[in-house]
């Protein structure tokens, strides 16, 4: 499975040549500051499936040992990585070029989720990463 992705203006390309470990769509705070939308959509790769094939990151230590890269030149979100979740790459879905191939299959970080964004009721829900939410 070969997928390509990129930002608004082109000058950053990316192919992942694996299909995701996970997707989700995350509705944290440091998310929405990131894209300035209410939540954001991951796919979840392994480090060594995803190649930045044109440009080069800009990258943002958002918290300790967390890294966001985006495009310098047109300011889109794209990738997201952990110190502690080592070998782990993380894309926005949004700049897959197929972002249907990879629908988030939960929710995560939804005690931060904005009161007027609604819940998917076919997902399963997470407080934060791991911790149901409880109905």
């Amino acid at each position: 499975m070969d997928m390509s992705g990129g930002c608004l203006c082109g000058a950053i390309r990316y192919r992942v040549t694996a299909p995701p470990q996970s997707t989700s769509l995350c509705h944290c705070e440091s998310c929405r500051r990131a894209t300035g939308g209410p939540s954001l959509a991951w796919a979840i790769f392994a480090e060594d499936k995803v190649e930045i094939v044109a440009g080069e990151l800009a990258v943002y230590e958002s918290s300790p040992g967390i890294e966001r890269g985006f495009c310098a030149r047109c300011g889109t979100s794209l990738t997201y990585a952990r110190a502690n979740r080592p070998g782990l790459f993380d894309v926005t879905t949004a700049s897959l070029d197929d972002p249907e191939s990879c629908p988030p299959t939960m929710e995560i970080w939804t005690e931060e989720r904005l009161s007027w964004e609604a819940a998917n009721p076919a997902l399963p829900q997470f407080a934060r990463f791991s911790t149901p939410t409880e109905s």
